[in-house]
């Protein structure tokens, strides 16, 4: 059971993002960002997805394509990338993007292909937002953690930030939902379109806001799944149930609310795990399909994002591959999606 939010919520600007994956050409992210911050969108995430290119070339290409919206990396994770190298990469963005960065961390997924194991992942990730804080605040205390380490007078020998970007957590679980109700400003429910999942995880940051003094309305939930919008509903769906079908493998479990068949779960990973993407996708019915993608065509996925906003989210996101094509994706979004969540 998820403990209760905590005390009424406070009224704050909702936003609209896109994720975006890094598999493109050098180009390509610069004039998705233009066209996404011209159609009016408020956040720019690169993913950081195993075995893709690394964001930080693709957000600094945005970060001098666009003027306004917040750019970050959603996410890089403390077992592939030590705390001082995300403080600078961080430090890097914010300083091209003139302070609009925002450092988005998770513990990532898929690791063991790398042979990377992920022990104590509340841990990490505790101590990485503390390690980034101390090197982008010039802290020159010792940082004596269990799994990272700075001696004392450590510094950066280039200029901080003028303050220390935002700090998004991602994650399914509530022990690392508690975590952000502790130290970060947004916590993340990555591969969900599922409005039920927005009170679960204020309930669960709730339980870590309150012992640190804080209220679950100091830290906002980010709803972000796979989203495919085209005139042609069918297609987008169809095409969606072919992209979801990796996630749902794994993130469908997570969901308390979801009530997936364990029979299903079982049917999609193995066609996965075999790699037919089309005949797992197939197996996803209609109501499973919008708890975990924003699909169909522009009135459907509006309707869905404006759901999951209604249900208290700060910020919906909508992620790769955003249409048939990208570029048509997010074309489509920004004139027919994003106004009707905007009047």
């Amino acid at each position: 059971m998820s403990a209760p939010a905590t005390g009424p919520r406070r009224a704050v600007r909702q936003e609209v993002g896109l994720g975006i994956q890094s598999d493109k050409r050098p180009g390509d992210y610069a004039r998705l960002a233009r066209a996404a911050e011209e159609a009016g969108f408020d956040v720019l995430s690169v993913y950081a997805d195993l075995l893709y290119q690394p964001p930080l070339p693709a957000l600094l290409e945005m970060a001098h394509a666009t003027s306004r919206v917040r750019l970050g990396a959603a996410c890089w994770n403390p077992y592939t990338m030590h705390p001082y190298e995300i403080a600078g990469q961080l430090a890097a963005l914010d300083a091209a993007s003139s302070g609009r960065a925002y450092l988005g961390l998770a513990r990532g997924t898929w690791l063991g292909q790398v042979g990377i194991d992920q022990p104590a992942p509340v841990g990490h990730l505790r101590e990485a937002v503390g390690v980034v804080r101390a090197l982008l605040t010039g802290d020159p205390e010792p940082f004596s953690g269990k799994h990272f380490r700075l001696a004392a007078g450590t510094r950066l020998r280039y200029d901080l930030p003028a303050q220390v970007p935002p700090v998004l957590l991602g994650t399914w679980g509530p022990r690392t939902a508690a975590l952000a109700g502790e130290v970060a400003d947004e916590v993340k429910v990555g591969g969900s379109a599922n409005p039920a999942m927005v009170d679960v995880m204020r309930g669960w940051t709730g339980a870590g806001a309150l012992p640190a003094g804080r209220s679950a309305d100091d830290v906002g939930v980010v709803v972000g799944a796979v989203t495919v919008v085209d005139t042609d509903a069918a297609a987008a769906r169809a095409r969606a149930r072919r992209e979801v079908a990796m996630y749902l493998a794994v993130v469908a479990g997570l969901d308390p609310t979801a009530g997936v068949p364990q029979d299903l779960l079982d049917r999609v990973r193995a066609e996965v795990a075999a790699g037919r993407d089309d005949a797992a996708g197939r197996l996803v019915p209609d109501d499973v399909l919008d708890l975990f993608a924003f699909s169909g065509d522009p009135e459907h996925v509006a309707a869905q994002a404006r759901a999951v906003l209604d249900a208290g989210a700060r910020r919906v996101e909508f992620g790769t591959p955003h249409g048939l094509t990208d570029a048509g994706g997010v074309d489509l979004l920004g004139r027919a999606v994003l106004p009707l969540l905007r009047r």
